[in-house]
């Protein structure tokens, strides 16, 4: 694979709580890069969201991101970035694919770097790409109004690319389709068609946690171990947050 680009994905949402259907999205967007022969994915991130983001029943980032990082301590591309969760607001998708981008781009080789006398080479001068990662029904919000900014989709799109992984009863085609900005960077956008049900959202384990049903095929077992030990979503928490949601990135 060394003659094809290197990617890195990069997950952001609520992570609330990161289920097993997070990881094999990550999972499912590799295969389908892989497969098409032109991509190396070489990471993964996952960036939970700022407790500002206002999500109801939202657990405090420094659950989610401990969640997260036990989910994640036997994977040897994925990882758990707290940044995000760790500024003193909200903060929009693209910003958090920028400061990404910048900490790629100062993480390359210093062999890599051009020279005075030496140009850079076509692939960023060794850079990897960098890739948002989403779900079907995270595409379909790009046509909720007011949800997003158009400014920011198009540089999502036009600047970084996105890989959406089908999800059952969504249609990523269609949405890419409505969509002008969409369809004008079709060649930016991957999709792979593998069906995940929704049966394995965060929301599907929240609703099992609170009702007491076993959520061992939602979640990995130290993500459950944990939420049993710090009492999260069992009811009114004030560890949770509540208000309404803001635009730009939530995944689940």
């Amino acid at each position: 694979m060394k003659s094809r680009i290197p990617v890195v994905l990069l997950a952001c949402g609520s992570f609330n709580p990161i289920t097993n259907m997070h990881l094999r999205l990550f999972e499912v967007a590799r295969e389908h890069l892989h497969q098409t022969g032109l991509y190396q994915v070489i990471g993964g991130i996952v960036s939970p969201v700022n407790d500002g983001y206002g999500k109801k029943d939202l657990a405090a980032a420094r659950h989610r991101v401990a969640m997260a990082r036990l989910a994640l301590q036997t994977s040897d591309w994925i990882r758990v970035d707290a940044w995000e969760s760790e500024q003193v607001q909200w903060t929009e998708t693209v910003k958090v694919l920028r400061h990404h981008h910048g900490e790629l781009l100062r993480a390359r080789p210093q062999a890599d770097t051009p020279g005075p006398s030496r140009a850079p080479s076509p692939a960023s001068a060794g850079a990897p790409e960098l890739k948002l990662l989403c779900g079907a029904d995270v595409l379909k919000t790009f046509q909720t109004p007011g949800l997003w900014q158009a400014a920011h989709v198009q540089e999502i799109v036009e600047r970084f690319g996105l890989v959406c992984v089908g999800r059952a009863g969504h249609d990523p085609e269609g949405c890419i389709a409505a969509s002008p900005v969409l369809r004008r960077f079709r060649h930016n956008i991957h999709v792979a068609r593998a069906p995940l049900h929704s049966e394995g959202s965060a929301t599907a384990a929240r609703r099992a946690l609170r009702q007491g049903c076993c959520v061992r095929e939602l979640l990995p077992d130290a993500v459950v171990a944990y939420i049993r030990a710090h009492q999260l979503y069992a009811g009114d928490d004030p560890g949770q947050r509540t208000g309404p949601p803001r635009s730009g990135g939530d995944a689940s």
